[in-house]
């Protein structure tokens, strides 16, 4: 199965296929792999020694970052990622980025962003939409209505732990005045707006 896997100049870890979202755009629908990755659907979540085995199988020095982003949200498996993390900042000194749906606190009933601190440097959030109705509508998370406030809240505070935190749309997929309402909320919260390119 893929734990590791390349994109771009990055490699991304595949921890684990749960998330709390059934997000109406998910590649995984149309798609079993992303970038030069065989199929990311995991026959089982990879332990922390697989994990860090897999390393070995890599140039990782020619690599940019190590990516969390798989098939699923990684947070559903904090403590492995945190313990990943740890790892590999120790052994490859290179930047770290978390791509998230910004859910993790309510995945795990607790605040995670301090746990960031000093290991994590980019943390990337899925906006989607500047509408907390179409948020539901699209994302469709298992925590209901709290879900859009909880990822603008999360987004906020990891701004206190991490030095950069990025929340994204797509491109063609909103309006321009709706890309100005992201642009806003964004700045309310002092985190960068990015707009991702589509990828089909």
């Amino acid at each position: 199965m893929t734990i590791l896997y390349k994109v771009h100049n990055n490699l991304y870890v595949n921890l684990t296929n749960k998330c709390p979202c059934s997000c109406t755009f998910c590649l995984r629908q149309t798609m079993d792999h992303v970038g030069e990755s065989d199929s990311l659907w995991l026959t089982r979540e990879p332990e922390y020694e697989e994990i860090i085995a897999d390393f070995a199988n890599f140039n990782v020095d020619a690599f940019d970052e190590l990516v969390f982003c798989g098939f699923g949200e990684p947070t559903e498996r904090i403590d492995i990622l945190l313990q990943v993390a740890r790892y590999f900042k120790e052994t490859y000194h290179k930047p770290i980025r978390i791509n998230t749906n910004g859910l993790g606190n309510l995945v795990n009933c607790r605040d995670i962003a301090p746990d960031f601190k000093g290991l994590i440097d980019t943390v990337s959030i899925s906006l989607n939409t500047p509408n907390a109705d179409r948020y539901h509508e699209l994302v469709r998370s298992r925590f209901g209505d709290q879900s859009f406030q909880a990822m603008l809240d999360f987004a906020k505070e990891c701004t206190q732990y991490v030095p950069h935190v990025v929340m994204t749309t797509v491109d063609t997929t909103l309006s321009k005045e709706e890309e100005s309402q992201c642009q806003a909320i964004c700045d309310q919260l002092g985190v960068t707006y990015r707009i991702r390119p589509w990828e089909s």
